[in-house]
């Protein structure tokens, strides 16, 4: 065991090294994740699609009025571009999110190049909210969103179907009564 510059205190000994490939294993890589409907990737496409024909239509108007066809051509590269490379990340970041229900909290995970874990303990959790968009509604997918005592907490979990979201809506509510620490 080390020891703490302080006489008479000890820390643990760190964990072992490990393969890098396998660091996350404490958090990413347990077992029973959730994973949420691949219909929020259509919906985000749906989305990149409509603001790249948007940047279309705005370079080939610019185009026309300044009469510089370049503008056009760049915007269509640029929005097309976008596109592309939008769908290819879509489709990633849509496969990162997760969740995992556990005995005193609820895990929430995301993230492609930078990943996060959120921890939501039961007993800290004051609502929970169900919503839906337009787009949402239309592909029947619902977004879960926990609010907790913490100003800083971002705890959602997208694109599920609209009965699980339900169903875990009643889930956390309960456990959150059951675990309520005197709020």
């Amino acid at each position: 065991m080390e020891t703490d510059p302080i006489p008479g205190k000890q820390l643990p000994a760190p964990p072992p090294s490990s393969d890098p490939s396998t660091s996350e294993a404490p958090f990413f890589d347990l077992a029973g994740w959730q994973a949420i409907s691949p219909s929020l990737g259509r919906i985000r496409q749906i989305e990149v699609g409509g603001a790249s024909v948007g940047l279309l239509l705005i370079g080939a108007v610019a185009g026309l009025v300044t009469g510089v066809a370049l503008i056009s051509v760049v915007t269509a590269v640029v929005a097309i571009g976008g596109w592309s490379s939008g769908s290819l990340y879509i489709s990633r970041r849509v496969r990162s999110w997760g969740y995992l229900a556990r005995d005193q909290d609820l895990l929430v995970r995301r993230g492609v190049m930078f990943r996060r874990l959120s921890v939501v303990p039961y007993g800290r959790m004051q609502t929970v909210d169900v919503t839906a968009g337009p787009l949402e509604r239309a592909f029947r997918l619902a977004t879960i969103r926990l609010h907790t005592a913490s100003a800083s907490s971002d705890a959602r979990i997208p694109g599920l179907a609209r009965l699980e979201a339900a169903a875990l809506r009643d889930r956390l509510a309960d456990l959150g009564e059951a675990h309520a620490e005197g709020l």
